[in-house]
């Protein structure tokens, strides 16, 4: 039987052990990883290198179809199909010499289609020149591409650039949420204790901050890891980046201010009237800044962040749950290093 008071630690637990088994065992869907060459012409031949990602191209070839899309919905069909194995096949594009948009340079989104992998995608796939003169094809016609199949398993989103570290949106971007929670938290005991200036809510500030700031150097760390693999290196000097050290480096001061108090109740108040303030420096520093300039960093800059295909149904089932667990588990955390400040406190007393 668990005690009552107990349920919301279990509930953390189970939770993690939700987000990590799922996290990690459900299977990406499948995706087209590269096209080769990426460019054409107009009213000329394409043919084009495509190899995919946990993509079923040989098993399901008798249904196998592919397109090049352009942004009005218009498509063309792929004029011949060579697959080479499961993941790599040849495609033959007649390109019209009357393209659908007035641009001497446009992309075009290659669909390809079977009844095993359902529809994989990839946006800008191909660069086409437009043509000098205008040639028209009787043999190339406009399209619009029907409905795709859809596999019936769950699967994540695959993205061409992220690939399998969008497993990491699980731990790193919970982290960054269970942080700003544990720093609620301290800040709303940091306000109980500057209005009836009880020293236990001096602790427990003390002691969500502590793991506040536990969870924003792990949230650097899965940040770095991630950044290695997408941008190509652990430090890109980013905005979001930056602020982020700042603003922890603002909370690291934190401690350095409590150690500076031997009073406790002269210490209690400065670190509360602190905390507030540094809480209050998260919004510009790690929301409004960003926003305001150029970044690699999703949500900052106009770079959109949790859009469809970065966070579909499927990971909301997983990424939502994360948030609760690492949330409750940094409760854990801070409640355990709560009760070692407390003893600390009792035995000062006591000498």
């Amino acid at each position: 039987m668990i005690e009552k008071g107990k349920i919301w630690k279990f509930t953390g637990v189970i939770l993690l052990i939700y987000v990590i088994l799922a996290g990690l065992l459900i299977p990406l869907k499948s995706g087209i990883e590269s096209v080769v060459p990426a460019y054409g012409t107009a009213g000329e031949k394409l043919e084009i290198e495509v190899t995919g990602y946990n993509t079923h191209f040989k098993q399901g070839e008798k249904n196998l179809r592919a397109w090049l899309k352009w942004e009005n919905g218009n498509a063309v069909s792929a004029s011949e199909i060579n697959i080479r194995d499961d993941r790599k096949l040849t495609l033959n594009f007649l390109i019209p010499g009357n393209l659908p948009e007035k641009k001497d340079v446009q992309t075009a989104t290659l669909l390809i289609d079977n009844e095993i992998d359902g529809t994989s995608v990839l946006p800008s796939a191909v660069f086409i020149t437009a043509a000098t003169d205008i040639i028209t094809s009787e043999n190339v016609r406009w399209v619009i591409p029907g409905n795709f199949s859809r596999p019936g398993h769950i699967t994540f989103p695959f993205r061409n650039i992220l690939g399998e570290t969008i497993r990491n949106t699980y731990f790193h971007v919970p982290l960054w949420f269970g942080m700003m929670f544990l720093f609620l938290f301290a800040v709303i005991n940091s306000i109980k204790y500057l209005k009836n200036g009880d020293s236990l809510y001096d602790l427990k500030a003390a002691a969500f901050t502590h793991t506040g700031i536990f969870y924003g150097l792990m949230g650097l760390v899965t940040g770095a890891l991630w950044a290695k693999n997408t941008w190509g290196a652990y430090w890109s000097w980013d905005i979001k980046q930056n602020m982020t050290v700042v603003a922890l480096l603002i909370y690291a001061a934190y401690f350095i201010l409590r150690a500076s108090f031997e009073d406790p109740e002269k210490r209690g108040r400065v670190s509360a009237a602190y905390g507030i303030f540094a809480f209050t420096t998260l919004i510009p520093l790690l929301y409004v800044i960003p926003r305001l300039t150029d970044s690699l960093h999703p949500g900052s800059g106009g770079n959109p962040a949790f859009g469809s295909q970065d966070l579909d149904n499927t990971m909301r089932m997983v990424f939502y749950p994360a948030i609760i667990g690492w949330t409750l588990l940094g409760c854990w955390i801070s409640s355990l290093q709560f009760r070692y400040l407390n003893l600390q406190k009792i035995r000062d007393d006591q000498e």
